[in-house]
């Protein structure tokens, strides 16, 4: 059956904040890292769903900057889980034409994982069927304060101009997500509904959707029950729904740029 007609496409990118992993694993009697294993199934389960549906761009929220504050043995068990969820996964990623690419503070996550993030990258850099961007060691403050140091170092070498900063792209190109397309669609799991400094200014259009469902027991038919929340939306970018709709002259439905997929 063919999709009803006033339905948006299919989101090219989403972004999903991955939450609720201790609390899966306490209301089971069960370690919060265990709760992290599982957590890592779901991501298995979601990339692999994203893919099936034709989002050609899928950000998950990995590792805050904040993180770092929690349990020495949590943040060391969650970097063993993502030097082993790499290591498993990169020969599958380039069959898939998975491209990797990670946005944050990399070089103050530990020598290991580092390392094997950036093979990772490495590796996977020609392909071009798909992109999973991993937010590891990521703030939005931290970008945005980040970016700001960059162009003013680059107003000071000469390679930028203080007039790049009149507007938002010129200022953007700065960021960690510079060559990437903003997100469509931003999830949250485990029922809170808040953005926990996950990319702020990149999700300032945004269609947000907060499920109930813990991260470990978030699966295909969650993001595919999200997708068509997000669809049945109108997206209006600051116009009234009557531009949206019959747009004049100079007035497009889509005021937005929309980058293409990298």
């Amino acid at each position: 059956m063919s999709p009803a007609p006033n339905l948006l496409p299919m989101p090219a990118h989403v972004a999903i904040i991955m939450d609720g992993n201790g609390r899966w694993a306490r209301q089971r009697g069960l370690p919060r890292l265990e709760g992290h294993r599982r957590g890592v199934e779901s991501v298995r389960t979601v990339t692999h769903a994203a893919r099936a549906l034709g989002i050609r761009m899928l950000t998950l929220y990995a590792f805050s900057v904040e993180n770092w504050r929690r349990p020495e043995e949590e943040v060391g068990g969650l970097m063993a889980l993502l030097e082993t969820f790499l290591a498993l996964e990169k020969a599958g990623m380039i069959r898939d034409q998975v491209r990797l690419r990670a946005i944050g503070r990399i070089d103050a996550l530990p020598p290991r994982a580092r390392s094997a993030l950036l093979d990772t990258i490495a590796a996977t850099a020609h392909c071009t069927g798909h992109t999973l961007v991993l937010a590891l060691n990521y703030g939005a403050r931290t970008e945005v304060l980040d970016a700001a140091r960059a162009f003013a170092a680059g107003v000071a070498a000469g390679t930028a101009r203080l007039e790049d900063a009149d507007t938002w792209e010129g200022f953007a190109r700065h960021l960690y997500t510079h060559d990437l397309p903003d997100p469509d669609l931003v999830i949250r799991t485990s029922g809170e509904t808040r953005l926990s400094n996950f990319l702020l200014v990149q999700s300032a259009y945004a269609e947000f959707v907060f499920s109930p469902v813990l991260w470990p027991e978030f699966g295909r038919a969650e993001l595919e029950s999200a997708v068509n929340d997000y669809r049945r939306r109108e997206r209006r970018y600051g116009l009234t729904g009557e531009q949206v709709s019959h747009p004049g002259p100079g007035i497009s439905s889509q005021t937005e740029p929309a980058p293409a997929i990298i």
